[in-house]
């Protein structure tokens, strides 16, 4: 073993030895807390040995997180529903499909915002999000809701390829969905944003697409917006962070990459979208929590879109904002917080996507 191999020993067992998950408060029954204490001890296992006990663990978590998300959700869905095309083949294999969301009296075609659930790159689905779904189809556009290979069964670009085929699909085959093909929006949350802001560059940014070996599959002017909800946008940021917050991100993102150094790794540093920006990336509206441990990645990446005088938009909240507005605070629409930004969300979509 090499000083170097020998000193991240060290760090990754220093890491592992403070087990404390700040979920445990929010899940009291038995059944939960005997998942966090396996969880805990699959992220030893996953800093020290390999990443695949603590991802399948951090998996049902976020799935338990997931559903009651979803029950969260459904008092706010629009009676009726709209309309629904569910598990449409956007390509070969289980993953290629998605489901798509119109307004129950939609007419004519309709602009399509693409949106990529989260889950940590190892998790989520995207039924768990079914009624957010539904509440912006609403508003007058097409939602699509595409599922996406998850880690550690596959690795990184993999995701990426599957978010440009999904846009060839809905492109090729928008007479038939009823999608105006010159007018799409690519959105998501933790994730599922950070997927579809490195999809957005794929698309807008210069010898990007070669850098991460994923061919862009639509025209930068039909890329009309981003929506980017509480994601992480630069691996960098991950040497700032602290106790549960880095084990965690340490954790899933040796899972995604594949990769025991992933910092070290130039092929997955093309991951750090931040750093790849320019300025023919489309308008974006990005928000994060307060409280949120990827505060500080929203930030960064609303700082260097506007350095690059891209249009936009933020949805920031104060230090001290009562309550404290954590991770994925936007789904929570019994609260003040996820109202506002539902608010400013669909009178950006209803701008950018205009005919």
């Amino acid at each position: 073993m090499s000083e170097t191999e020998a000193a991240d020993e060290r760090d990754a067992a220093a890491a592992a030895g403070d087990t404390r998950l700040p979920l445990v408060a929010r899940h009291a029954d038995l059944r939960h807390r005997l998942l966090i204490g396996a969880a805990r001890l699959g992220l030893r296992a996953s800093l020290l040995v390999s990443p695949r006990p603590a991802a399948l663990l951090l998996r049902r978590l976020f799935a338990a997180g997931g559903a009651a998300t979803a029950r969260g959700l459904a008092p706010h869905a629009p009676a009726g529903g709209g309309a629904l095309v569910r598990d449409e083949r956007y390509g070969d294999g289980p993953d290629a499909l998605l489901d798509l969301y119109r307004p129950a009296a939609a007419s004519g075609p309709l602009p399509t915002v693409v949106w990529f659930h989260g889950g940590g790159w190892i998790g989520g689905a995207k039924e768990e999000l079914a009624d957010w779904h539904r509440i912006v189809a609403a508003h007058g556009f097409a939602v699509a809701a595409p599922r996406y290979p998850l880690a550690p069964e596959r690795r990184y670009p993999e995701p990426l390829r599957h978010a440009m085929r999904a846009l060839a699909h809905l492109r090729a085959e928008a007479p038939r969905l009823g999608l105006d093909g010159e007018r799409f929006a690519l959105a998501g949350d933790s994730a599922g944003a950070q997927i579809a802001a490195q999809a957005a560059a794929l698309v807008t940014t210069p010898g990007y697409a070669a850098t991460v070996g994923v061919a862009p599959t639509l025209a930068p002017a039909r890329l009309r917006a981003t929506v980017l909800a509480c994601g992480p946008y630069d691996l960098g940021l991950l040497d700032g962070a602290a106790g549960d917050a880095r084990r965690i991100a340490t954790a899933l993102l040796r899972a995604y990459s594949g990769r025991r150094r992933f910092l070290r790794d130039p092929r997955f540093a093309a991951a750090s979208v931040a750093g790849h920006l320019s300025a023919a990336f489309p308008p974006a509206l990005v928000t994060v929590g307060d409280a949120d441990p990827l505060r500080a990645h929203s930030e960064l990446l609303a700082r260097r879109l506007a350095a690059l005088g891209v249009e936009t938009e933020t949805v920031f909240f104060p230090d001290g904002h009562r309550p404290p507005l954590g991770h994925e605070y936007q789904f929570d629409l019994d609260g003040d917080a996820g109202r506002q930004f539902l608010e400013r969300m669909l009178a950006f979509l209803d701008r950018r996507l205009a005919a």
